[in-house]
């Protein structure tokens, strides 16, 4: 076949570019990767009982989000006769999107759009979860997708892409998603957060990521289909998306090894996490500038980017919101900088790759602060307000009244938090096992809240067969404590972790390192000493008993039956 196919008949004329149409083909299947690629990327950064919450809400969006945009979505968003607001209903259902490009000036059919595009909206809504993780029920996260993508998103996308839409003829330049993606989806996550409220055990290192390599991939994986992400977003394999590749690449590459570094000077580690938070920082900032400035402007994308999202996560904690997986100083705050870089380093230049050869400079958009163009800055400015505006105020509407319906409660209740919200609501864990450190976590929380210690064996990767062994009394809490780590001579006490969840290794359950396994061991094996010796109330009856030295015994089965110990107990 021919490259190009021109189609004739009553009505006019218009080109198809079988190369174009492959492209964009290509970049579609790459943008859907960054979906489950930011499952991973939130799994990893955050702890083990919720990780699998995690990557089942991004794959959700997706076919969620697909769903809509077949049924209202793409006509909501791109319709041809739709106003300046929101679009009509000329294409519910898909109506009239086949061969035909959907624009004169376009080379692929409406189709090949209308699939690229629906893979920036299913992107969006799992980008604002990462606000809420570890705290959000899963039940209302189904009809939060549907109308947030509707109410939202859809309107947002109108009003800078639509052919109408009043962004666009204001002159706002967003090439490839700054204000419908992450500008939308920063405001989305904070007011999540708000209506949630923070974690039970929130403090400013709660944040440990899980599991690192699973950042890692994740971030791999991101990275790839951005390059489609902003070079598909020229809708043609020409040379402005070649320009929009090359500066993507190196706006990440700038912002990583900065991140690197301010990391280095806070902490004097050199941390993987920060080159991963580094990376999609200067990703988000060069995502609405990438077809509008040169490969050297993108280089102050990704330093300038880069320090300002490093200050937002630094002080974040002042804000007073809970915001898990960092969604607003990362996607809102970068691209918050680069919406504004790009009124400053847009160029015509760069804009006219994306033009015929020979096409008269009059026809093509004026850049930004290069070009001698001083608006451009406040066009930008006007687009941030009125989409940071519309997608906060809305969300938190939204929320609200969702939260209204008592079965549909968005945050989770306290016990389901404690142990996660993987097991809590799904039945399944991405692991057969927690981590050691969970395992203390979720019993310290459990003794605290009064609620029966148990042990359980439980059928790795399965939430079909449960056996739950109460022990005949209740044991409300286990003190144990190192003789050697005393502060001020007040010893440190550390819950003992009482609950198993894995299986014994022999059958495919817990693998823990050899110091985390022996101390299970000693606990389990001294609950059992406790459980036969002496009955649960006569811990309550010998409280902790205080030495001459004025530090605090621990209750031993010794010293409870009438022995003296002027030790503590050993870890």
């Amino acid at each position: 076949m021919p490259d190009n196919s021109t189609l004739t008949g009553s009505e006019p004329t218009y080109t198809l570019n079988n190369g174009d149409t492959a492209w964009v083909m290509i970049c579609a299947c790459l943008v859907f990767l960054m979906s489950p690629a930011l499952g991973f990327f939130y799994a990893g950064l955050a702890r083990a009982k919720n990780a699998l919450s995690l990557m089942y809400l991004t794959v959700l969006s997706v076919a969620v989000v697909s769903f809509q945009w077949y049924l209202i979505g793409y006509s909501l968003t791109f319709s041809e006769t739709g106003g300046k607001f929101i679009g009509d209903s000329a294409h519910f259902l898909l109506r009239g999107v086949g061969m035909k490009p959907a624009l004169p000036e376009q080379t692929v059919p409406a189709s090949t759009f209308m699939i690229f595009q629906v893979m920036f909206a299913a992107l969006t809504p799992a980008l604002a979860f990462g606000s809420a993780a570890e705290r959000m029920s899963l039940g209302p996260s189904i009809i939060f997708i549907f109308v947030w993508t509707t109410v939202v998103y859809d309107i947002i996308t109108c009003w800078v892409w639509g052919p109408n839409g009043w962004l666009l003829k204001l002159g706002v330049m967003d090439y490839a998603g700054g204000t419908p993606v992450h500008i939308s989806s920063g405001l989305a996550a904070v007011a999540y957060a708000m209506v949630l409220g923070k974690r039970r055990d929130y403090h400013e290192n709660v944040n440990t990521p899980h599991n690192v390599s699973f950042v890692f991939l994740g971030l791999a994986l991101m990275w790839f289909g951005w390059f489609a992400f902003n070079a598909g977003s020229a809708l043609a394999a020409n040379a402005r998306s070649v320009n929009s590749l090359v500066c993507t690449h190196l706006s990440a590459c700038t912002a990583a090894i900065v991140w690197v570094l301010l990391d280095y000077r806070h902490t004097r580690k050199w941390s993987i996490i920060g080159l991963c938070t580094g990376a999609v920082a200067g990703l988000a900032t060069i995502t609405p500038g990438s077809g509008f400035v040169s490969p050297s402007s993108s280089l102050a994308f990704g330093a300038i980017g880069a320090v300002v999202c490093y200050i937002a996560l630094y002080y974040k904690h002042r804000m007073g919101i809970d915001d898990a997986l960092d969604v607003f100083g990362v996607h809102y705050i970068g691209g918050l900088v680069g919406l504004v870089l790009t009124g400053v380093f847009a160029q015509q230049s760069v804009i006219a790759l994306g033009y015929p050869e020979g096409t008269s400079l009059d026809s093509i958009p004026i850049g930004g602060w290069l070009d001698g163009h001083w608006m451009q800055v406040p066009y930008q400015l006007a687009a941030i307000v009125a989409v940071s505006a519309w997608s906060f105020a809305v969300t938190y509407i939204m929320l609200v009244i969702i939260n209204m319906i008592p079965t549909l409660r968005l945050r989770l209740a306290d016990e389901d938090e404690i142990i996660g919200t993987d097991w809590a609501q799904m039945g399944e864990r991405a692991y057969g096992y927690l981590p050691f450190e969970e395992e203390e976590e979720i019993a310290y929380h459990r003794n605290r809240s009064d609620t029966d210690l148990e042990i359980r064996s439980i059928s790795a990767g399965s939430g079909n067969h449960i056996k739950k062994h109460r022990f005949g009394s209740k044991i409300k809490k286990l003190l144990m404590t190192d003789s050697r780590t005393v502060i001020k001579g007040v010893p440190d006490l550390v819950e003992a972790p009482v609950l198993d969840y894995g299986q014994p290794k022999e059958i495919g359950g817990s693998n823990m390192s050899a110091t985390g396994g022996n101390l299970l061991q000693k606990t389990n094996a001294l609950i059992e000493q406790e459980r036969q010796e002496i009955e649960p109330t006569d811990i309550e009856r010998h409280p902790m008993q205080t030495l001459e030295s004025g530090v605090t015994a621990v209750p031993t089965p010794e010293n409870l039956s009438g022995g003296s110990s002027s030790s503590h107990s050993p870890t």
